[in-house]
């Protein structure tokens, strides 16, 4: 084992300090009425913040009470299904719409989105010799980890890196939203090749083609790809490019800007918190419970069988124990999450170009049958469905995507809600963001004797 990954005794010992002494009584949060994570009593976050740039509904107003209903996700005020439905079925480039709408405010016109384009195909280059000198070295196995480093070291070659002007900062979102493909996708090409033997390929990508295409593109040896999975990835980007300012990546960009720091610090602390499977991972959890539904359940349309396994899987008795079926509940939708209803739109027709429909149908039945048990052995305060992470990565699988990618390909839509809101954070609020936390450690006094004693 190598000295930087071995726990000495004396570690592991010490460790157990920091377990006793880093405990702090739930009740607690309670006596000095604390919003633990930042959520109310009902599972509300507490209002910490305002934005223009998107929005979650998972309630409305019914006789002066809020009730559950359909969740709703709007981006610049804009409905999201509607912004997926208006969009031509030809058209790939609705994530470049999307991104301008979250970065100007406005949707584009066709003038305007061919000059974006053209920015991001202008900023889509890597500095001279970037993919041998960072991305060849010491390849990591998590690609969050690659991607965060990219970022950082892009900080080098910024010869303005610390000007936080509105146009400067804008530059340097633009040439991330650009790049994140490249990064994302070279630092898996270079993991697979120097840790699994693979051949070794870097494709260029093609200034004509959306960002979901290139994604493709350079992913795949021979470049090709159906316009049907480049309109679903480009959905998929589409539906993971915001979510309100409250998530913990976005409003990490918003804590870290607060401080002043430079673009580069900002979005590798917001790659960092996506990087958790409680966050961006969660789409994986969900794809390791379906290989492991698959290996224990022999008939996926007997809904006993299936429930039996499903209620082992809440009663922490398959899987990884967790108590959860993962892809199922969210911490503010209820009736409905709205980008898993389209997601399981386009799963659908995707399933039988790739003849996995029996797959999609288990998709259904776990949906359906999870749903009914969650609801009946736990009291959900507030509804429970299936959340966008449920049919993400088994896009994902059909795209033939590798699961290092799944979170990458998250963040490389993300970019463009967290420029927007980093951008925002700049213009508007002016203040370092500073919650408060109240010390529940009592005082002790320093006995002298002991204080001068040597071991």
């Amino acid at each position: 084992m190598s000295i930087y990954s071995e726990i000495k005794p004396e570690v592991e010992l010490l460790s157990r300090l920091c377990e006793k002494n880093g405990a702090i009584d739930p009740a607690l949060y309670e006596t000095y009425d604390v919003k633990r994570g930042l959520r109310d009593l009902n599972g509300q976050g507490v209002l910490t913040g305002l934005t223009n740039i998107s929005e979650i509904q998972s309630t409305r107003m019914v006789n002066g009470k809020n009730v559950p209903c359909e969740g709703k996700l709007f981006y610049r005020g804009y409905d999201v299904e509607e912004l997926i439905a208006a969009q031509s079925s030809g058209d790939n480039f609705g994530f470049e719409r999307i991104a301008y709408l979250l970065l100007f405010g406005e949707l584009p016109g066709e003038g305007q989105i061919r000059e974006f384009c053209e920015l991001l195909s202008f900023y889509r280059t890597l500095p001279t010799s970037f993919v041998r000198d960072i991305i060849m070295k010491a390849p990591s196995s998590d690609m969050m980890n690659t991607l965060a480093r990219s970022v950082l070291t892009l900080y080098s070659y910024d010869e303005s890196a610390e000007d936080i002007s509105t146009a400067n900062v804008l530059r340097q979102c633009l040439q991330l939203i650009a790049l994140f493909p490249l990064l994302s996708v070279y630092g898996y090409q270079a993991y697979r090749h120097y840790h699994d033997g693979q051949s070794l390929f870097i494709h260029q990508p093609d200034p004509s083609l959306s960002t979901a295409e290139n994604i493709l593109r350079i992913l795949r040896p021979d470049c090709a790809y159906t316009s049907l999975e480049a309109k679903v990835l480009d959905i998929a980007l589409i539906l993971h490019a915001d979510h309100g300012g409250g998530n913990n990546s976005t409003f990490t960009t918003h804590v870290v800007t607060s401080s002043g720091t430079d673009t580069y610090s900002a979005i590798a602390a917001a790659l960092g918190s996506l990087k958790g499977p409680k966050h961006g991972g969660a789409n994986i959890k969900v794809v390791k419970m379906f290989d492991d539904i698959k290996a224990h359940v022999k008939d996926w349309n007997d809904d006993d069988e299936l429930s039996r396994y499903l209620a082992k899987l809440l009663h922490r008795e398959a899987f990884d124990r967790s108590g959860l079926i993962y892809g199922i509940g969210h911490a503010v939708y209820s009736l409905s999450d709205p980008r898993a209803r389209v997601m399981s739109r386009f799963v659908e027709g995707l399933s039988r170009e790739k003849g996995r429909t029996e797959e999609f149908r288990l998709y259904s039945n776990v949906e359906r049958l999870a749903v009914k048990l969650i609801t009946e052995e736990r009291k959900i305060y507030k509804g429970v469905s299936a959340n966008v992470d449920f049919y993400s990565g088994f896009i994902y699988s059909m795209l033939e995507l590798p699961l290092e990618l799944y979170t990458p390909i998250f963040a490389i839509s993300r970019i463009a809600g967290w420029s927007a809101h980093r951008i925002e954070e700049l213009i508007g609020a002016g203040k370092i963001i500073r919650p408060s936390y109240r010390c529940v450690a009592p005082h002790r006094e320093l006995d002298a004797e002991k204080s001068c004693q040597r071991p």
